[in-house]
């Protein structure tokens, strides 16, 4: 019989000290980013049909999610409004008194050590539920640029430590970059979305956000999924224009543009896991078809394997929970 070669590689996958040895990529609450949905009133911790165990939280129970992300290890969230009122130009998002506004005073205020990042975009805002201001029903590139920048400013001023554009507007990183340093923020940092897909997989967030948009869609500004060398001109702009990171939007189905970008990139790069992803995974759980926590580490780690220094998830707290209990 012929022998094997020296080198046997399942030796150090026989138990799981030696796997924990060798193991290549590692994820840890601090890599996770976990997106919220805050609203307007009191006591309202309203459950999101497709996606369990994620809520809308009126602000005294963002104060409680909060802290328990904190708790666990987890150091970012990332924040969604839902306004009371809704126009053609979402005016909330750039009222001081918005809900975002208010939201980043009370995480500041109860968690100061949480880094709070915000989402910076028209779509939960706007009655139409398109992510910029409208010319007919042509969405008004140059004028919402105008809009995203004074946003972004309100976020800063109240406290944000980090604001998303996620808009994809072209120029929206430059607009935002320049109204923050004329305001005396140049501290701020930018986390653009700046490849970010017209993807089926974002239908859950859209009953989350209440933001599909009343007619059309939009494929004319966010990116044609078949692209790939696209992307990397998206990303080289938005670095060029004052990103400090970046992001590759939606994740699971876009590996391959999330490792092209951190081959290409110095830059930090994230990834959003996101709620359809998300969805799916709960939905397959529930019927006992996959098992959940396992499926969903295995997820992660493709993401951070893939190159995302970030992961923004809605996984995030129960799998913090999963790794302190780990630890224990």
């Amino acid at each position: 019989m012929a022998r094997f070669p020296t080198t046997r590689l399942r030796r150090l996958r026989q138990n799981p000290a030696l796997r924990r040895m060798v193991e290549e990529t590692r994820i840890s609450a601090s890599d996770l980013i976990y997106p919220l949905f805050v609203t307007h009133g009191r006591d309202t911790r309203s459950e999101i049909p497709p996606m369990p165990g994620i809520y809308q939280l009126s602000l005294d129970h963002l104060i409680h999610e909060v802290g328990e992300a904190a708790q666990l290890g987890i150091e970012s969230v990332l924040l969604f409004g839902i306004p009371a009122h809704k126009d053609a130009r979402g005016s909330e998002a750039y009222d001081p008194g918005g809900i975002v506004q208010e939201a980043i005073g009370v995480i500041n205020q109860a968690a100061p050590e949480m880094t709070v990042i915000t989402d910076v975009c028209l779509c939960e805002f706007t009655d139409h539920g398109h992510c910029g201001v409208l010319d007919g029903q042509r969405i008004d590139n140059d004028a919402t640029l105008e809009l995203l920048a004074e946003m972004a400013v309100r976020q800063a001023r109240a406290g944000a430590d980090m604001v998303a554009p996620s808009a994809m507007m072209d120029g929206q990183v430059s607009a935002i970059r320049g109204a923050l340093d004329e305001a005396g923020m140049v501290e701020v940092p930018i986390m653009a979305y700046s490849a970010k897909y017209a993807s089926g997989f974002y239908g859950p967030f859209r009953v989350a956000a209440k933001s599909a948009p009343q007619f059309g869609d939009r494929a004319g500004y966010q990116m044609d999924p078949p692209n790939i060398r696209e992307a990397m001109r998206e990303i080289a702009l938005d670095i060029e224009e004052g990103a400090d990171m970046v992001m590759v939007k939606p994740a699971l189905a876009y590996l391959d543009v999330l490792s092209a970008a951190r081959g290409r990139f110095d830059a930090p790069v994230a990834a959003y896991n996101v709620s359809g992803e998300y969805s799916m995974v709960k939905a397959a759980a529930e019927n006992e078809w996959i098992d959940g926590r396992r499926i969903t580490m295995e997820i992660l780690t493709s993401i951070k394997r893939a190159g995302a220094d970030a992961i923004l998830s809605y996984h995030a707290k129960e799998v913090a929970g999963w790794l302190a209990a780990e630890r224990r």
